[in-house]
């Protein structure tokens, strides 16, 4: 729809009176003009409101964009940590062209939902590598359930991602006992188990894990790392295969 005279009239007089702001210092008004000016600008915003809603878009894009740079300097600058450490274990396709790394937690709600999400991508996608990475933050049972984890894999590599399905799949809150049970369901005995607990008394992975989520600025799981992207929150399956083929089709989540 074409504009008015009388916008297109009262656009310009903002836009000049911006101008004249900007290049003419405050001190330089007298009270009245400063009333004025101020006034002014109050009504032409009131009467319309939609621009509030522009601003609003340009800020959320500026910020988005400032995220981006952010976070993909930090996997730039840790990327073996990320796709590559040796606690952690790799499911899917070894080789796989695109990598899918998940901070997970045994007791987020989020993650269990998410749970599908990852196998649907693996029973889908067959050069999908998917990484899982232990990050326990909510409360000493996670810590304890994921000793367990951390311990079954040294143990049993090969089972891990069925271990890992079972435990994050399972009902209820997991903890040292349940994660136990998990991992003599699979052919793992508590007393091998606990001596290999024994081994890693100061949690040195998790906390490597934890320094990384702050550099990646990860406060949440679950949360991904798809490309040159961190990503928090469970974002869906669709949004996952769309950050996935762009990274094939141009090397980055967003292309």
């Amino acid at each position: 729809m074409p504009l008015s005279s009388k916008t297109l009239l009262t656009a310009s007089a903002v836009a000049i009176a911006a101008s004249l702001a900007l290049f003419q210092p405050a001190a330089a008004l007298d009270e009245q003009q400063k009333k004025e000016f101020g006034d002014f600008i109050k009504e032409y915003l009131v009467s319309h409101p939609e621009l509030m809603l522009d601003v609003q878009a340009a800020l959320e894009k500026k910020q988005e964009e400032a995220r981006l740079q952010q976070t993909n300097k930090a996997v730039a600058n840790n990327k073996d940590a990320i796709f590559n450490s040796e606690d952690d274990i790799a499911i899917g396709n070894p080789k796989g062209d695109v990598t899918v790394v998940e901070f997970f937690d045994y007791n987020c709600g989020y993650c269990r939902h998410a749970l599908s999400d990852m196998e649907d991508l693996l029973k889908k996608d067959k050069n999908i590598r998917f990484v899982l990475k232990e990050f326990p933050i909510l409360g000493p049972e996670s810590v304890a359930a994921s000793k367990v984890s951390d311990a079954f894999r040294k143990l049993a590599p090969e089972k891990y991602g069925d271990f890992h399905r079972a435990l994050l799949g399972s009902e209820g809150r997991a903890t040292e006992a349940t994660a136990i049970e998990a991992a003599k369901s699979f052919g793992i005995k508590e007393p091998a188990l606990r001596l290999e607990m024994a081994k890693s008394p100061d949690d040195a992975s998790v906390k490597a894990t934890y320094q990384l989520a702050t550099d990646l600025g990860l406060t949440g799981t679950p949360a991904y790392v798809i490309g040159n992207e961190a990503i928090s929150g469970a974002i869906g399956i669709d949004a996952l295969k769309e950050k996935i083929g762009n990274v094939r089709n141009c090397g980055k989540t967003s292309c």
